[in-house]
């Protein structure tokens, strides 16, 4: 059993179960303020902050929305499950959703409730008369937090409303240009940067350190293509000696290395005896094993498959395409169902969404996994690609090779552009990256032209027409839609 206390205690309504459709695309305001009497006590700021790290494993933030549109849309998967099942999922893999699918709400809607709770804490934490260096750190945690969830938001959307306070005024229902939005994004990273810590004791692993704002800072400078900067913290973080790669690639995304040397930053997750809200996090239940363990959405596709073998990359894909008729490591025979949608042949299963059946105790499957947001080894290929972006190839060698290394793939001793985005395809397939890389880097226009994709326009989704038509206009559609 994880041992990670300070994310049991949470404000009252952080976790929701979601019971039905009507409940989880209800759209809590920005102005919320807090219950009566709350952010007076030290107690109560850590509760704060803890609420907002719980919110990042809702199904909002990790379940359907987040597979659809950061995998489905992507040349890595397919819908899968059912034929008929949740059928609105082929209109993401096809590129033919439009603003009034939930779907885009959902993934609009989690992140804003998690940034209102970050607000939240920001705002309030700072009058309360507690443990100066504790306060500081508390607001340096929810500043990383809202950054991650802007960054989500801008890359998905472009131009995305930015509070940044309670109260929450009218700024709520305007756009502000994705520039600047990044630019905040910059603010609250450096601000993290200036005072968390590089590690924590047993009982905090797994906050937001140092490290983790330096990453991920490092990563949304290659979207601001800062390739300089980028360079410089992906460096730092190499060179601090707090990271190191596992040595063994399949059990990167197994409970034992949770919070591990190859750990930057993960979604906390736990099993919890009678407590089934809090264990909540289906994560891995919506793609796993359909008729096994789970509802078998998020494919892994033909061309992922294709993309491992002409790399003679075998123990990453062994690692993360599971297909019917396979023994894990684990023990577990892959059982499941004769046929999924979307896929000829052999059906297959994401294997980073496995969750070993020994380890299954309590809630949904799956729910004690934590959920990998920034690993070491994507901290090497920041570090590689923004080399080779200023014209350094030799210099990428290295942190490229370590990662090739690793599934035993040889050294690539003159790499080009073309060599890192695939290593970063290969080692970082299924985790909710290759959409996102593919538009950044220009190539979503032609990797997904047979899917429907349109230059101009779906380089963003649809902003969430019931969300336009709240505002009475003043937010604005993205060009297409």
């Amino acid at each position: 059993m994880k041992a990670y206390k300070w994310i049991f205690p949470l404000l009252m309504l952080t976790m929701v179960v979601f019971s039905s459709c009507q409940d989880y695309l209800d759209f809590e305001p920005e102005n919320t303020i807090p219950a009566e009497g709350f952010f007076e006590t030290q107690e109560h700021a850590e509760q704060a902050v803890n609420s907002v790290y719980a919110h990042f494993r809702s199904w909002e933030m990790v379940s359907f929305a987040f597979i659809i549109m950061q995998e489905v849309t992507s040349d890595n998967a397919v819908k899968g499950s059912a034929v008929g099942d949740a059928s609105f999922i082929n209109d993401y893999d096809n590129f033919a959703f439009t603003p009034n699918q939930f779907v885009l709400k959902d993934y609009w809607a989690g992140r804003y409730r998690g940034i209102n709770k970050a607000n939240q804490a920001i705002t309030n934490i700072p009058a309360i008369t507690m443990n100066e260096s504790l306060k500081t750190r508390l607001i340096g945690e929810a500043k990383f937090l809202r950054a991650l969830l802007y960054f989500d938001l801008v890359r998905a959307y472009g131009d995305v409303p930015t509070p940044l306070s309670v109260p929450v005024g009218p700024e709520i229902n305007f756009r502000t240009p994705k520039t600047q939005v990044y630019e905040y994004i910059e603010q609250d990273l450096l601000d993290a940067i200036a005072v968390l810590p590089d590690t924590y004791d047993a009982a905090n692993k797994g906050r937001a350190t140092a490290g983790a704002a330096k990453g991920l800072l490092a990563k949304v400078y290659l979207y601001m293509e800062r390739w300089g900067d980028a360079e410089r913290l992906a460096t730092e973080v190499v060179t601090s000696g707090n990271y190191s790669l596992e040595p063994n690639f399949y059990n990167v995304f197994r409970v034992a290395a949770e919070n591990g040397p190859e750990s930057v930053f993960e979604i906390q997750a736990q099993q919890i005896e009678g407590n089934w809200g809090v264990s909540f996090s289906q994560h891995a239940e919506v793609q796993s094993v359909r008729g096994q363990w789970g509802w078998g959405f998020n494919i892994p596709t033909d061309d992922l498959a294709a993309a491992f073998d002409a790399a003679g990359d075998q123990i990453r894909k062994a690692a993360t395409i599971l297909y019917k008729g396979d023994t894990t490591p684990d023990g577990d025979i892959i059982a499941g169902v004769p046929s999924l949608e979307g896929i000829e042949g052999t059906p297959r299963y994401n294997g980073k969404a496995y969750y070993p059946s020994s380890q299954q105790l309590f809630g949904p499957y799956g729910s004690g996994q934590n959920i990998r947001v920034l690993r070491f080894a994507e901290i090497l290929l920041i570090q590689a690609e923004a080399r080779i972006r200023q014209g350094n190839a030799s210099g990428a060698v290295e942190p490229l090779k370590l990662v090739r290394n690793r599934v035993d793939l040889p050294e690539i001793s003159s790499p080009t552009l073309d060599d890192v985005l695939l290593e970063r395809r290969l080692e970082l397939a299924m985790e909710g990256d290759r959409f996102f890389d593919l538009v950044r880097t220009g190539k979503a226009a032609s990797a997904l032209a047979s899917k429907g994709f349109v230059a101009g326009k779906h380089e963003v989704f649809a902003v969430p027409q019931e969300l336009i038509d709240l505002s009475e206009g003043n937010l604005t559609q993205n060009p297409g839609y």
